[in-house]
C-alpha cells in the first residue's frame, strides 16, 4: 500500500502483517462486541455545521494536557502487549509520540519495560498502573516509574475482573505466542513480523517477569497474573496510590457521573471517560455518549479526557466540542505500529492532525480550546452538556 490517507488504510495493512492472535487482540471487544462497535458508531452519527466567510488563517491544534504543551489534544493510550504488534513496539511508539509532540503512556502489561522505554527516549512519558493484590509489587512498580522520570501515573479502574474476549480465548493469546500448529502456520505468512521478533530479546512482560515475587518465566507469569487482579479495589486504594506516587494522577475507566465525582474527590488531576475500548462490560454506554454528563458533573475543575472509538481527527474534534480537554488513542496507533513500525505510528498521528486542522477550518474555528457544541448540528449529539453550558461563567 503506497499511499496511507486514513487510519483504515493502516488497519488493513496491519491485518496483513501482524499474526492473527495479536491483530485480533487489538481489533476486538468482549462478548458480542456491541460496545466496541458503538464507540465508533456513535461518533459517526454526530454532524458538523459547515461555516464560511470566517478568517481561518491562523489555526492551531496546540494545547496542554496536565499542563504539558502538546501538538494536539491526543495522547497514546496505555495498551497491553504493544510489543507484540511489532518488535520493541513500546519503544517505537514512544519515540514517534516524542517526535510528534504528544504524550505516550506505557502499560503495566507492556512487553518493553519502564526502564527500556526510558533508556530510548528523552521526553518524560506517562505510566499506567493496574492495581494487583501484591501491594509490595505495586509499590516497587510506582517507585520504578518515579525513577524513570515518568511525569504522570494513570490508574485504570475498570479491570478488577477481566471481560471475556472470545477471540483471545480461541486464538490462545499469550506473549510470547504458543507454538500450536495453527499459530505456527499463521506466523509463517507474516515474515516481516517474525524477523523482527527474532531480532529482539523483548518477548514477554518486561515490567513483571523478574520483578514480581515468584515470576521468573512465562510459565509462572500465567498463574500469577490470573490471580492478581484485585476485586477489592476501592477509592481508598487510589488515595494510597496518590500518596505513594506524589505526582500528577489520572483516573481511567470512568463512565458514570457519580464515579467521576468520586474520582475527582481523590484529588485526580484528570479523568478518562473510558470503557476499556469495549473490552470489558459489553452493553455499556459508548464513551462519546457518556462524556457530556460527566463534563456537566465535574465542571471546569478537573480535566476530562476521552478514549474509545476515535478513528480520525474529526472524532477528536467532536469530543473536544462536547467538553473533553484531551483524548487518548489506542487502536489507531497500534494499527500504524503493526503496519509500519515507528513510521506507521508517526503516520497515524499525521493523519489525525491533518483531519483535525481541515475540520477546524471548515467549521470556522481556529483555536482548539474554544470548541463547543455550537459547531455541531443540534439533535445529532448527546445533550447532557447543555445545562452545564447554559450556566453563567462556563465555557
Amino acid at each position: 500500500m503506497a499511499v496511507i490517507t486514513t487510519i483504515e488504510d493502516l488497519r488493513v495493512l496491519a491485518q496483513r502483517r501482524v499474526p492473527r492472535m495479536f491483530y485480533e487482540y487489538v481489533d476486538s471487544g468482549s462478548w458480542t462486541e456491541s460496545t466496541y462497535r458503538a464507540n465508533a458508531a456513535d461518533f459517526a452519527g454526530i454532524e458538523f455545521r459547515q461555516r464560511v466567510a470566517v478568517n481561518i488563517e491562523h489555526r492551531s491544534t496546540r494545547t496542554t494536557m496536565l499542563g504539558q504543551p502538546v501538538a494536539m489534544p491526543v495522547a497514546l493510550a496505555p495498551t497491553g502487549m504493544t510489543g507484540m504488534q511489532h518488535a520493541d513496539g513500546e519503544i517505537l511508539a514512544a519515540r514517534a509520540a516524542e517526535a510528534f509532540g504528544v504524550p505516550f503512556t506505557l502499560s503495566t502489561v507492556s512487553i518493553c519495560s519502564i526502564e527500556d522505554v526510558a533508556a530510548h527516549t528523552k521526553a518524560p512519558f506517562w505510566f499506567q498502573l493496574y492495581v494487583m493484590k501484591d501491594r509490595d509489587f505495586i509499590e516497587r512498580l510506582i517507585d520504578r516509574a518515579k525513577a524513570a522520570g515518568c511525569s504522570a501515573l494513570m490508574v485504570t479502574m475498570d479491570l478488577q475482573i477481566s471481560g471475556q474476549r472470545h477471540k483471545d480465548i480461541k486464538n490462545g493469546l499469550s506473549a510470547p505466542p504458543r507454538l500450536t500448529l495453527p499459530n505456527i502456520a499463521n506466523m509463517m505468512t507474516k515474515p516481516r513480523w517474525c524477523l523482527g521478533m527474532l531480532g529482539t530479546r523483548r518477548r514477554t512482560f518486561g515490567n513483571i517477569v523478574g520483578h514480581a515475587k515468584g515470576v521468573d518465566d512465562i510459565g509462572s507469569l500465567a498463574a500469577w497474573s490470573a490471580a492478581q487482579f484485585d476485586p477489592r479495589l476501592s477509592w481508598d486504594d487510589v488515595e494510597w496510590i496518590k500518596k505513594r506516587w506524589g505526582g500528577k494522577l489520572v483516573i481511567k475507566g470512568v463512565l458514570d457521573p457519580e464515579d467521576a465525582r468520586a474520582a475527582r474527590d481523590t484529588g485526580a488531576d484528570a479523568i478518562v471517560v473510558s470503557n476499556h475500548g469495549g473490552r470489558q462490560l459489553d452493553g455499556a454506554i459508548s464513551t462519546i455518549r457518556a462524556l457530556p454528563d460527566i463534563v456537566a458533573a465535574l465542571g471546569r475543575d478537573t480535566e476530562v479526557w476521552l478514549d474509545g472509538g476515535i478513528r480520525s481527527g474529526q472524532d477528536v474534534i467532536k469530543a473536544m466540542a462536547l467538553g473533553a480537554k484531551g483524548t487518548l488513542i489506542g487502536r489507531p496507533f497500534l494499527y500504524g505500529l503493526g503496519a509500519m513500525g515507528e513510521a506507521g505510528v508517526r503516520r497515524a498521528l499525521e493523519v489525525i492532525a491533518k483531519e483535525m486542522d481541515v475540520t477546524m477550518a471548515l467549521t470556522g474555528r481556529t483555536t482548539i480550546d474554544r470548541l463547543d457544541p455550537s459547531m455541531l448540528i443540534p439533535g445529532s449529539y448527546p445533550t447532557g452538556i447543555g445545562p452545564y453550558l447554559a450556566q453563567p461563567g462556563n465555557p
